[in-house]
């Protein structure tokens, strides 16, 4: 089949008359996409069969219910020669890896209201390595537009069967991040993907603290294609309340260290974020003081099923599982994800998953400012965090958490003091990066998979 010339514009654009083609990957040699367990294609469907050029090669292509295959046509040779079945080898992608297709277009300059039809542009999703996904192209090129209509109808018949993927989307976006410059990252990295999957947008300000923990990576492209790919995840979801009261949702808290660094860190608004955090960590490090606590939890019970603990369990044996432990602590946290963050790639709660019904309780007991702060070391390490005697963890369902201490003992008086708070009364909170300000008890229930989320599978997410 004769190839068209490698000048002029080109557009994938479905059906419309631009000269720039969208942004988007560029192509990969196709040997990689063969890679992985090829779908058993005996007893599929075939739907659609036909010839185009792929690369630089003239090849038969089948289009069956679940795969899209390929092998270039080669003139016959003798029977076992070994370098003819190697070019006979055929490649292929499976349907569900690909999120767009488009009427690739050739445009020059003399052709300003229609242009020549080059083929098919395959918008397709790539695994690459440590939890990394990528997007790519594959073009299939035949200069027929009757040929190209029957083909892109089919695909459009496809893609439009995968009912789990979003139409539209509520972008929360955090102008604040990654140094001021989210919003040319999704202008830049996101917007353009979202587009050419035919996904409407409307965009809002706001962070999202799960990002690192539902992709197993901080990468905004992998982000954007579980997205367009419609990969949902189920998550555990925290309710936090006191003296009976809601007071919020959340997936992690810090109580104590974690709580005062962060509302120390909140009168310094005017630093970058980075700056501030790193100010209030040291500071309240030189004043680092335990709380004195009471904490109440609820082993986490494997045997029970996720919906039964939904429902509550029997009150007959609820009240009779929980434990009590006191004492001086520096810092307690409570995590039902595992919280991937740059500062600590294995997590800060590594045992525990995204939907397993279960929260990570790690008690920090009072120690020396030297082992204190070896432990926070740990945590960019692979190194155990928790091989410390001061530390404990607990897999729990419901936690309590009673302060002690006598609020009116800290002293609002001393300048920049790491534990007063705004209210100047209360115990200050780090609720997913949210200040909290409580001045009683606080009790914390996982609720198992209580909202579906867009990300990666649960078991490649945590750093072996």
């Amino acid at each position: 089949m004769p190839r068209g010339k490698r000048g002029g514009r080109v557009s994938a654009l479905e059906g419309c008359r631009e000269e720039e083609a969208p942004p988007a990957a560029d192509a990969v040699p196709s040997v990689l996409w063969a890679s992985g367990q090829q779908p058993e294609a005996a007893a599929e469907q075939i739907l659609l069969r036909g010839i185009f050029e792929i690369g630089r090669d003239s090849c038969d292509v089948v289009l069956s219910e679940r795969a899209l295959r390929w092998q270039p046509i080669q003139p016959e040779r003798p029977t076992g020669d070994s370098k003819y079945d190697f070019l006979r080898k055929e490649e292929f992608i499976e349907l569900k890896d690909i999120f767009s297709v488009k009427l690739k277009w050739r445009y020059s300059v003399k052709q300003q209201k229609s242009g020549t039809l080059l083929g098919i542009t395959l918008f397709i999703c790539l695994r690459k390595e440590q939890n990394k996904l990528k997007d790519s192209t594959l073009d299939l090129i035949n200069f027929s537009e009757d040929h190209c209509d029957i083909w892109f109808r089919q695909f459009k018949e496809i893609l439009a069967d995968f009912s789990n993927r979003p139409k539209s989307l509520k972008i929360l976006l955090n102008p604040q991040s990654h140094k001021k410059e989210a919003t040319q990252v999704y202008s830049e990295k996101v917007e353009p993907l979202l587009k050419i999957a035919g996904i409407k947008t409307d965009v809002t300000r706001s962070t999202n603290v799960l990002a690192h923990s539902l992709h197993g990576i901080p990468h905004v492209v992998t982000a954007t294609l579980h997205i367009i790919m419609g990969h949902i995840q189920p998550v555990d979801v925290c309710t936090f309340s006191t003296t009976g009261k809601f007071i919020r949702f959340g997936f992690s808290a810090m109580f104590g260290f974690g709580g005062r660094a962060l509302a120390l860190a909140e009168k310094y608004r005017w630093m970058s974020p980075n700056q501030r955090m790193d100010f209030a960590i040291i500071k309240t490090l030189a004043k680092l003081k335990p709380e004195d606590c009471e904490i109440s939890f609820l082993p986490f019970n494997s045997s029970q099923d996720l919906e039964e603990r939904a429902e509550g369990s029997p009150k007959s044996d609820y009240n009779d599982k929980w434990q009590m432990i006191q004492g001086r602590f520096l810092n307690v946290s409570i995590m039902a994800i595992p919280c991937l963050c740059s500062v600590a790639p294995r997590g800060l709660a590594p045992n525990t998953r995204l939907n397993n019904g279960s929260m990570a309780l790690i008690i920090a007991r009072n120690t020396s400012r030297p082992e204190f702060i070896k432990h926070l070391k740990r945590y960019t390490s692979v190194k155990n965090q928790f091989n410390f005697p001061f530390v404990e963890t607990y897999t729990v369902e419901e936690v309590k958490v009673h302060p002690r201490s006598n609020i009116s003992g800290h002293n609002p008086e001393e300048e920049d003091g790491p534990y007063e708070t705004t209210s100047g009364n209360s115990f200050p909170w780090n609720v997913d990066g949210d200040l909290m300000e409580v001045a009683s008890e606080v009790h914390v229930r996982v609720h198992p998979r209580l909202i579906n989320l867009y990300g990666g599978r649960i078991e490649e997410m945590i750093p072996k």
